[in-house]
């Protein structure tokens, strides 16, 4: 099983790989198509040395590092529910993953490039005037519904309603 961390063997398979993922993107600019080559470098272990060097020291550790992000990855779906940072945990996880397996890297850098894109398109002036627009109303409904309620009843509560 080829998990992305062994040098020699992806080095030719990422050279061929990123040749051919450059001319793939037909409207990437000629410019971001080098950036994107220098992207595609091989995936290399973030082990030492000494555990590199040894076969199955090296299966250990990435065996160590899959569970450690999996417990990451564990408690941020967890937070998402519960009070705490469920996103940053879950995007620590993936990174911690990176460090020794090559889809993981691949993933966390797509994700990356979503989260730039879609913080590109919330600064976008339309973007954010309709959000604004779209909040007041939701207020001033909300406002409406609120000022109903109170003429109507009061500060009452609904369920301590005694005359009905």
């Amino acid at each position: 099983m080829n998990t992305g961390s062994d040098r020699e063997t992806n080095e030719s398979a990422a050279g061929s790989a990123a040749g051919s993922a450059a001319g793939s993107s037909p409207d990437a600019p000629a410019a971001g198509a080098a950036g994107a080559a220098a992207e595609e470098a091989p995936h290399v272990s973030k082990a030492p040395a000494f555990i590199k060097a040894r076969r199955s020291l090296h299966l250990s550790w990435q065996v160590g590092v899959f569970v450690v992000g999996l417990a990451v990855i564990g408690a941020g779906i967890a937070m998402l529910v519960l009070p705490g940072p469920g996103w940053v945990a879950i995007f620590a996880g993936l990174a911690i993953w990176a460090t020794e397996f090559a889809w993981a890297h691949l993933v966390l850098r797509w994700t990356k490039r979503k989260v730039t894109e879609a913080a590109q398109k919330a600064l976008d002036p339309r973007v954010r005037r309709r959000n604004i627009i779209l909040t007041s109303a939701g207020l001033v409904i909300a406002g409406a519904l609120i000022g109903f309620y109170l003429w109507k009843y009061g500060l009452v509560l609904p369920w301590d309603i005694k005359d009905q």
